[in-house]
């Protein structure tokens, strides 16, 4: 029985790229347009954009879902299955970097347990007079985060990037404005009127309907478009998760005096006092204190 990736679903259709003997997908074939079998149905469940499937092909040149395989991950918004990599574009000029939107993606990636890459874009666009990149770069990775710097218009990062994404399934998410449609064709030429045309079935315009698809590269790797993974509003995360999701805490957490501390005011609090100490960024400290704040309101007005 083949078997293949779902790299598309819309309208009870699941489109199934065959994959290799070596299990990398076939990006060079067309996807196969098939129908789910109704035992899912039953089990309360459904295929997913991402999962990895066993399929059977039927006399009219489409197929049947039969199988599908045991899920690495799975994103509620947008609902996608095995993503690894959460890829986040901001940009360096035009629009300018905005860590606080930075710091709320990555809680989120935190929460779903993904792995992180910054991917820092429009580096031809930094000011040489200002080591704002520089900086940037050197906060998130002493937090422990894989960060790149990028340019679509010279090159630079391109070919990192790439290797970065090699066989397996990415998103990409990020500022407005910050180039994801430079940075894929960069990285896979020739893909502007696929680009488009996935934006125009997404729904962004007079349609109101979106899915997500699977975007091919041609080293075995996937880009999910994500229409959805922008709207972050921390309905999904409990108020006692959020600390947890600021990975530098972990170390210091343990030893505060209170359990359950919040880290904002708790005599004893071994987070706090590492702040202080400067090793923990104010800027991320701040960060964490406002999105606090902000899930409480939330929480009282549901």
């Amino acid at each position: 029985m083949p078997e293949g990736i779902i790299v598309k679903a819309l309208s009870g259709y699941y489109y199934v790229m065959p994959v290799e003997d070596n299990g990398v997908p076939s990006v060079e074939g067309s996807a196969v347009q098939c129908r789910a079998r109704g035992i899912f149905r039953k089990r309360g469940t459904s295929p997913l954009v991402g999962d990895r499937v066993s399929y059977m092909l039927t006399e009219n040149g489409e197929g049947m879902v039969d199988e599908i395989r045991k899920r690495e991950t799975e994103l509620i918004r947008p609902p996608v299955a095995n993503v690894s990599l959460a890829v986040l574009l901001f940009s360096v000029k035009e629009p300018d970097m905005n860590l606080n939107l930075l710091d709320k993606f990555l809680v989120h990636i935190e929460q779903a347990g993904l792995d992180a890459l910054i991917v820092l874009t429009k580096q031809d666009l930094a000011d040489p007079a200002k080591d704002t990149v520089a900086e940037v770069k050197a906060l998130y990775e002493q937090v422990g985060y894989e960060v790149i710097s990028t340019s679509s218009r010279t090159g630079e990062g391109s070919e990192l990037l790439r290797d970065r994404l090699a066989g397996k399934i990415s998103v990409f998410s990020g500022q407005s404005g910050v180039g994801k449609s430079s940075m894929l064709n960069a990285l896979m030429p020739g893909l502007t009127l696929e680009t488009n045309a996935i934006s125009m079935r997404l729904g962004r315009g007079k349609h109101t309907t979106r899915h997500v698809e699977l975007i091919p590269l041609d080293n075995g790797g996937f880009v999910a478009d994500t229409p959805g993974f922008s709207q972050l509003d921390f309905l999904e995360i409990g108020v006692e998760e959020l600390s947890t999701c600021f990975r530098e805490f972990a170390q210091f957490a343990d030893q505060c005096k209170f359990r359950g501390c919040t880290h904002t005011h708790e005599p004893g609090c071994r987070v706090l006092a590492a702040k202080e100490e400067g090793l923990i960024s104010e800027s991320r400290y701040q960060h964490y204190v406002l999105f606090l704040n902000e899930m409480k309101d939330k929480k009282r007005r549901y």
